[in-house]
């Protein structure tokens, strides 16, 4: 079998690229994965991203939204009206952008470690097989 590169597979999901080739697009709408790629073909839907993407997404905005909170209270004392304007936009824009690119990264992931049906060997995909008997 050939070496899937995890970094690569990972990176090319974050820029919502397919993991196997980085020119077709992994989503066929905002979260809807391809069932295959446009562009190589590598099946895609085997994919199982599940509740991870939105559990990391809220987990690194609450730290930078929540950090960015303290720290402008602390050191400028705004009034409430100052603090809201500034973090529910910064909330709903990071959650909204870090969300696909997220799960771009867990397919990339699970498409590299050959997770939930990646796994399977194609053609193109070994270098000699050697039957298990």
């Amino acid at each position: 079998m050939i070496e899937r590169s995890t970094s690569q597979a990972m990176l090319r999901g974050l820029k919502l690229k397919c993991p196997a080739c980085g020119d077709g697009s992994l989503f066929k709408s905002y979260l809807k994965v391809a069932d295959a790629c446009p562009h190589c073909g590598e099946d895609l839907h085997h994919q199982r991203a599940d509740d991870a993407p939105a559990y990391f997404t809220i987990l690194i905005v609450a730290h930078i939204v929540g950090a960015g909170i303290l720290f402008t209270e602390s050191t400028w004392h705004p009034e409430d009206w100052v603090q809201w304007s500034i973090w529910i936009p910064a909330l709903l824009i990071l959650s909204l952008t870090l969300l696909p690119r997220i799960k771009g990264v867990l397919i990339g992931l699970q498409w590299a470690q050959r997770m939930h049906g990646f796994g399977q060997t194609k053609a193109s995909d070994t270098a000699s097989a050697n039957p298990i008997l």
